[in-house]
């Protein structure tokens, strides 16, 4: 018999708000079974955890009662309408479930059905009656605080919040932080995404007091804009993310019709877009628990300058090539330092690090702290890592477990004291020093390269360059096809180019050239690669050797507009690519890199987010592994930086001002000391 549905949720009223997903009043498992070897069991139990805050009804058409309790023939024969709706039903049965629930006020469903026909038709239903969608192919969700259980599993509350595009990937980072006591503040497998986005759900943990890390898997980077802007926010309130992925869209291979589009993966915009948020992208799920147990444990490090403190020799150079392995350095200490290591260390201990403790720790636990805080009182260094047979000593030696962990207290307090994180390696993590570590704020791992990768990583969490300053573009008009509109374009904000003019035919072209300065490049302006069809000529050192090379050109390339320029040459000058692109998902990056025809050859590139500062933009330059080219290579003079990173930062404002350009390659840009000058330049917009 049809119950009447109670007043609390009447058609018309459904709940919109994502808080449906997190703390609902009544939920319904739709497809709900005692067989623990279905989904609707575990959604079924897991329910009934939360049976003390909330109304758990259960749905099963062939069942009367299920783990115990009634059960519904469908929606409308519950005793009320139930805020939240988990559908687990076979796929051909979702839509007349999903019409009755509607029909009956329901406000939230969650999808765990794989196979739906339509994802999107099934969502656009679901919405136009002001109600939400998270799947389909969920594998359910989880909310600490709310005792919410609707997935497979049993996760342990915890700090860690788990975003996951993978259902089942998510249920591993569930389960490798358990096994290291991290547990889950809350858990949502976005599924298929067909209403409810990985970018909602992520905003909607900026006031979820439990979560104090995030782990997010993603798989793609649709409106990746604002999800990073949302990434950036969440740091900024205190909760990092560490971000899994396999790679980005691959729309982006549409960019191969730039050098710049065959030197940039997808995945180099989504580092660019983690750098500029202050995300962390790692590259295993052991990685993600490795990490977000650091962020809940250390101070994040200011710079990348690590001392090393061990007691071995083999395991501390194997900690700095670790550290080098992973971007960090191991600056050496000054005489004055090294010189006071050693008056406390034995004879023959390294003292200017690494430093190797040389038996000094057998002598004098004590030892370890004593020359950690010296490290750190010196300054000029970001972080320690300790590695060695530290966190042993009380396993192997029992009487000495109580001076053991006296030290790692000691350690934890100099952390306290100066905000300089201390990460520890040893060949005991399970010890109860182990242990006493992280309770005082000192991650330790079994691992050399997970203790390295985690203090590399901390330090991803700031924001890698400096806000750009304002930068006024005011150009809005069409930017019309060939090299000479994209002269002018660019031209607009500051880029230089050489003297040149457009000629369509050979007395254009003599009168061109009578009133520039030879020697003279000739150009198939319309052409995007001249290069690899003989669109460019160089060294014409005449007005006769220019039109002798218009009228080859011509007779080969046919009308168009040709371009001839003055040809720079400058001693000395450095060859530079300064490109920009639009990812489709992420948004507008910057890259510089080594220039010229070989430029796919160097493959030297540096790519950011855009716009940059020029302070970023000064920085990509110096990451060039051509650098030194820049700065004066043995004897030659140093190109003009502050005018060559201008440029940089005005294409980034170019780029992220006008929507309308797809592309923009400056290659090369020959720079000296004298400034920059582009001698070839390509500007693409939609088509």
């Amino acid at each position: 018999m049809t119950r009447h549905l109670s007043p609390t949720a009447e058609r018309g009223h459904a709940t919109t708000d994502l808080a449906v997903f997190s703390d609902p009043a009544s939920v319904a498992v739709v497809g709900a079974s005692d067989d623990p070897a279905k989904w609707g069991y575990w959604l079924a139990t897991g329910a009934l955890r939360g049976a003390h805050r909330r109304a758990v009804h259960f749905v099963n058409g062939r069942a009367v009662s299920v783990l115990g309790r009634p059960c519904a023939t469908g929606i409308s024969a519950l005793p009320e309408v139930p805020e939240l709706v988990a559908l687990c039903v076979p796929a051909a049965r979702v839509d007349a479930v999903v019409d009755e629930a509607l029909e009956c006020g329901v406000g939230g469903f969650l999808g765990i059905t794989a196979g739906i026909a339509d994802d999107a038709a099934l969502a656009a239903k679901i919405t136009a009656q002001g109600a939400r969608l998270i799947g389909t192919n969920s594998l359910g969700i989880y909310d600490a605080t709310s005792e919410l259980q609707l997935m497979w599993g049993n996760p342990t509350p915890g700090p860690m919040a788990v975003v996951s595009q993978s259902g089942q990937l998510g249920s591993e980072l569930s389960a490798l932080g358990r096994r290291y006591g991290l547990g889950v503040s809350r858990f949502i497998s976005v599924g298929n995404q067909s209403d409810v986005t990985a970018t909602e759900l992520l905003a909607d943990l900026a006031t979820h007091e439990a979560t104090r890390v995030i782990a997010l898997y993603l798989e793609g980077f649709a409106d990746g804009e604002v999800l990073f802007e949302t990434l950036a926010g969440l740091r900024e309130a205190g909760k990092p993310t560490v971000l899994l992925t396999v790679g980005a869209s691959n729309a982006s291979s549409r960019l191969a019709r730039t050098h710049t589009g065959s030197l940039t993966s997808p995945l180099d915009a989504v580092d660019a877009a983690c750098r500029a948020a202050g995300v962390v992208r790692v590259n295993t799920p052991s990685d993600v628990v490795d990490v977000a147990r650091g962020f809940l444990a250390a101070p994040i490090p200011r710079g990348r300058r690590v001392a090393i403190v061990g007691d071995s020799g083999g395991q501390s150079g194997i900690a700095a090539d670790v550290a080098a392995a992973a971007g960090l350095t191991v600056p050496q200490f000054s005489d004055a330092v090294s010189a006071d290591l050693a008056a406390q260390l034995p004879a023959g201990a390294a003292c200017t690090n690494p430093v190797d403790l040389a038996g000094a720790g057998e002598r004098d636990l004590q030892a370890y702290a004593t020359v950690v805080e010296q490290a750190i009182a010196a300054g000029g260094v970001d972080a320690v890592v300790m590695t060695g047979y530290f966190g042993c000593y009380g396993e192997d030696t029992p009487t000495l477990a109580e001076a053991e962990v006296s030290v790692a207290e000691r350690l934890g307090a100099v952390v306290s004291a100066t905000g300089i994180p201390v990460v520890v390696h040893t060949m005991a993590p399970e010890s109860a020093t182990s242990h006493s570590l992280w309770q005082h704020g000192v991650p330790t791992y079994g691992r050399i390269e997970a203790a390295m990768r985690v203090v590399a990583n901390l330090g991803s969490a700031l924001p890698r360059h400096t806000p750009a300053e304002l930068y006024a573009v005011t150009s809005t008009a069409p930017v019309e096809p060939g090299y000479w509109a994209a002269r002018a374009v660019l031209s607009e904000v500051g880029v230089e180019f050489p003297a040149g003019a457009v000629v369509r035919t050979v007395d254009e072209l003599v009168g061109a050239a009578e009133q520039l300065h030879a020697p003279f490049v000739l150009k198939a302006g319309w052409l995007e690669h001249k290069s690899e069809v003989g669109g460019v000529r160089t060294n014409l050192d005449t007005v006769q050797r220019a039109r002798e090379a218009f009228e080859d050109m011509h007779a080969r390339l046919g009308d168009g507009g040709y371009v001839i320029e003055e040809q720079d040459t400058r001693p000395g000058a450095v060859e530079v690519l300064i490109a920009a692109r639009r990812d489709p998902a992420l948004g507008a990056v910057v890259v510089v890199g080594a220039g010229g025809t070989e430029t796919e050859l160097h493959e030297d590139v540096r790519l950011e987010r855009a716009p940059v500062s020029r302070a970023t933009a000064t920085a990509m330059l110096d990451g060039l592994r051509s650098a030194p080219l820049l700065h004066g290579w043995r004897g030659s003079a140093p190109v003009d930086m502050d005018k060559l990173a201008d440029v940089v930062v005005a294409i980034s404002a170019l780029i992220a001002h006008r929507r309308d350009i797809d592309e923009i390659e400056l290659n090369p840009v020959r720079a000296t000391g004298a400034g920059p000058l582009a001698v070839d330049a390509l500007v693409i917009t939609h088509t």
